[in-house]
């Protein structure tokens, strides 16, 4: 995520911070790379002088090169004003006080509008307990209304769609019907998207917009595609009045021209980002974290929000019992194991620390949690319980039958051991024991 522009703010930041003082010069310097950097990422050049500007003025204004500390106080600015730039008081979704809450995904073919209905809906019921009906609308491309259908069922979600319906508007007022019927909170619209806005698309989410009267229509833009998806966002905007925007496939290894540039351009606020295929891939937009990630810099808030998100704590609470009992065996590092499988994606999730995600030291290698537990499901269930008894027949058992070797089979056993011990060191000391503390 942003990993391009990350990269060259962490190259302009070490040059800033190598000086021992800086100089007005210096600072120049450095705010003509970062001009560099911003117009190369793809952000739009109107943003980008507004946004350049107002860095020169504070930075040379405040006489950051009389600081003790220049080049962190010139970080400091450049966060500081991305911050502001991104921010938004109305950044949260809007569900309106009235029984039944309408949101509108508005957007160009291929943004993602499909799955960030299902996104939405899951956030909405795991964050505020909301049952959501999502509602395929989008009656053009083929096969829409049956991947929302599959979506939703494969992620317990409640959905509606009419296969063979020809007017949204009637598909629509079923719909609302029946999510009555079904007591929800919310209804998700999926609405039909073209490969570029043309006035019936424009007319039909008009027609959407006037007979639902949502509380919000998000334009979901495709965060790869830089300036054409702020381009487009700007006609929606004068169009069809998006209330805000949800940043989708932002996973890439992309510039960030579309986060920097579609508020400034629209002046509604992002609300939303996704960055995966699975259900939990989404996250609020917070100006703050994403202005860090944007500068490499870490947003460990980010990372344990998404790890806990698929944590079981009773099991977590369950095997801090048996640590303290000294009862841990193969079986618990197993589940443990299993919890941070779910998490999703190790090294992605690495993602959320710029500074951490290259560091030689951090082996995120998930083929290996793959490797370790096919040998201790090589292991029966005595052994598991009892791992003391494995001896060198025991150990060649378990290679063979897990496919591995018997030294990568020793080192587990090492590692477990070495395990035990440190957790029987803490044992009396009530620190955290686990990286996501219960």
């Amino acid at each position: 995520m942003f990993g391009q522009l990350q990269n060259k703010f962490n190259k302009i930041f070490k040059t800033v911070k190598g000086h021992g003082k800086i100089s007005e010069k210096n600072i120049t310097d450095a705010i003509r790379q970062i001009r560099i950097a911003l117009l190369e990422s793809d952000v739009n050049f109107k943003v980008v002088s507004k946004f350049i500007n107002n860095v020169k003025e504070k930075s040379l204004g405040s006489k950051v090169f009389d600081s003790i500390t220049p080049g962190q106080q010139f970080v400091k600015l450049v966060l500081d004003e991305l911050v502001s730039f991104l921010d938004s008081e109305e950044s949260k979704i809007n569900l309106s006080n009235a029984s039944l809450s309408v949101i509108v995904l508005a957007g160009l073919q291929g943004a993602g509008k499909t799955t960030t209905a299902a996104k939405i809906a899951g956030f909405l019921k795991r964050e505020f307990n909301k049952k959501s009906l999502l509602v395929g609308l989008d009656l053009k491309r083929p096969a829409a209304t049956k991947q929302l259908k599959i979506l939703a069922e494969n992620n317990d979600l409640d959905c509606f769609v009419q296969e063979d319906a020809k007017d949204p508007i009637e598909v629509l007022k079923d719909a609302i019907k029946y999510a009555k019927s079904l007591k929800s909170n919310v209804v998700i619209l999926d609405t039909a998207g073209r490969l570029h806005v043309d006035d019936e698309l424009v007319d039909e989410l008009k027609n959407i917009i006037d007979f639902s009267k949502p509380s919000e229509v998000l334009y979901v833009a495709d965060g790869m595609t830089g300036q054409d998806a702020v381009n487009s966002s700007k006609v929606f905007k004068d169009n069809c009045n998006i209330t805000g925007c949800v940043l989708t496939k932002m996973d890439a290894d992309t510039g960030g021209g579309a986060a920097l540039s579609i508020k400034d351009i629209t002046h509604v606020p992002i609300k939303f980002m996704t960055f995966g295929e699975k259900i939990n891939d989404v996250e609020v937009f917070d100006s703050d974290r994403i202005a860090r990630r944007i500068l490499g810099l870490d947003d460990v808030i980010g990372f344990v929000e998404q790890a806990t998100k698929s944590i079981d704590i009773d099991s977590m609470k369950n095997l801090e019992t048996k640590i303290d009992k000294n009862q841990f065996n193969f079986n618990d590092f197993r589940e443990q194991l299993s919890q941070m499988s779910k998490i999703g994606d190790l090294t992605q999730m690495m993602k959320f620390l710029p500074n951490m995600k290259n560091n030689a030291n951090i082996n995120l290698d998930e083929r290996q949690l793959v490797s370790t537990k096919a040998i201790i499901d090589s292991m029966t269930n005595y052994e598991r319980k009892n791992p003391s008894i494995i001896n060198g027949s025991r150990r060649q058992r378990i290679a063979k039958g897990s496919g591995t070797t018997m030294q990568k089979v020793n080192q587990l056993l090492k590692q477990f051991n070495q395990m035990k011990l440190m957790m029987k060191k803490m044992k009396n000391k009530r620190l955290n024991k686990f990286p996501f503390s219960i």
